[in-house]
């Protein structure tokens, strides 16, 4: 990393898009609430989309570090990187809960 506004401003792209992904992973879950569960579906998509933009930036990191570039760690990079793991964590759960009223549903059209 070059500069500490590029750090900077990585760091908030990393938070943007994984602020992304878990809107579009709670979304999900309201929708598979509703039984829409092609769309719900379809959000998870939508959040995996974000999240390879997320990884991008915290690829670049890695990256920077293993060729010999020392990193900063500031405190918005860490809440960029525990905004991302946050975000996965509901992305998980999102399926999971998709899977879950799935299953709820196929219980009740057998009633």
């Amino acid at each position: 990393m070059e500069t500490a506004e590029d750090m900077q401003m990585l760091s908030f792209n990393i938070i943007l898009h994984a602020g992304n992904a878990r809107s579009s992973a709670m979304e999900a879950i309201a929708l598979a609430k509703e039984y829409k569960f092609d769309d719900a579906r379809e959000k998870i998509q939508e959040a995996d989309q974000e999240f390879a933009k997320a990884h991008h930036g915290q690829t670049k990191l890695l990256q920077d570090e293993a060729n010999g570039h020392k990193n900063d760690v500031t405190v918005i990079l860490v809440h960029a990187q525990d905004h991302l793991m946050t975000a996965m964590t509901v992305k998980d759960l999102a399926n999971e809960m998709i899977d879950m009223y799935e299953k709820m549903k196929r219980l009740e059209d057998k009633q």
